[in-house]
């Protein structure tokens, strides 16, 4: 069987990348840890792997909740718990009095750092006690810690913390199931924000819409299962499950919708 019929053509590489760990690790009884993952990615390395009973994959984040993980694979006799990832919470504080600010003027600063997204884990702002938690890689935490000195025009030190610190993430899904025509991007963005096909194409034309944190501007694109999309005004929803194929040739699915 090709294991990239299920899997896009841009996703090949990755793919690669999890058999080589997973013949790695099979070879040499190590574990391998990733870099962080998007949810699309996870679901890719547990596809993957698959129920294979030599290897045990687990994913942290670093905190519970997180959305962002590494993932772990190792021989089925190891046991990683979350000690184990090379995963640092990073936390930094401002006035909230003259200063507002959002996920995405975070993310922005860092990347203006010159990092890449992989380092990254969750980024969490609670606004209303001025407060910035970030969730990074082990090898990049006393760069940032160093360098991160400035969001818009808010000087601030980002300092490690102990996981017991953490903001409590409450994210709140509701799941759904439905039939759709097919998984066209436009397609789904229609049925799960509950608007016309013209709207879903015109907000994607426009680049609205994420799939996994990246613009795409296709309604073509085929969404996949562990897909995460994000509509600008709109919020954030995920494709869980597709359930299978109608006597009618369309599609039953399972997505969730955030709660804001």
């Amino acid at each position: 069987m090709d294991i990239y019929q299920h899997f896009r053509k841009e996703e090949r590489h990755f793919v690669d990348q999890v058999v080589s760990w997973r013949d790695q690790v099979n070879q040499f009884y190590t574990a391998k840890i990733s870099d962080f993952l998007d949810p699309r990615e996870q679901f890719i390395f547990q596809s993957v792997i698959g129920q294979d009973e030599q290897l045990n994959l687990s994913f942290s984040g670093g905190y519970q909740g997180a959305e962002r993980k590494q993932a772990a694979l190792a021989p089925y006799y190891e046991e990683l718990t979350d000690n184990d990832f090379p995963i640092t919470l990073l936390m930094a504080t401002y006035s909230t009095r003259f200063n507002q600010i959002e996920h995405r003027d975070v993310l922005g600063a860092f990347f203006s750092l010159g990092m890449k997204h992989k380092k990254l884990g969750d980024i969490n702002v609670d606004a209303e006690q001025g407060l910035i938690q970030l969730a990074v890689s082990h090898d990049v935490a006393d760069f940032v810690s160093l360098h991160f000195t400035q969001i818009k025009q808010t000087s601030i030190q980002f300092k490690k913390i102990e996981q017991e610190r953490a903001l409590s993430v409450a994210a709140l899904w509701r799941y759904h199931e439905t039939t759709v025509s097919s998984l066209r991007l436009d397609v789904l963005v229609k049925h799960v924000y509950r608007i016309s096909r013209s709207q879903a194409a015109q907000l994607i034309g426009k680049g609205y819409l994420k799939v996994n944190f990246k613009v795409v501007e296709d309604p073509a694109f085929k969404v996949e299962a562990g897909d995460l999309l994000s509509c600008r005004g709109k919020g954030r929803s995920k494709l869980i499950s597709i359930l299978g194929e109608t006597k009618k040739e369309k599609w039953r699915i399972e997505y969730g919708i955030l709660e804001k």
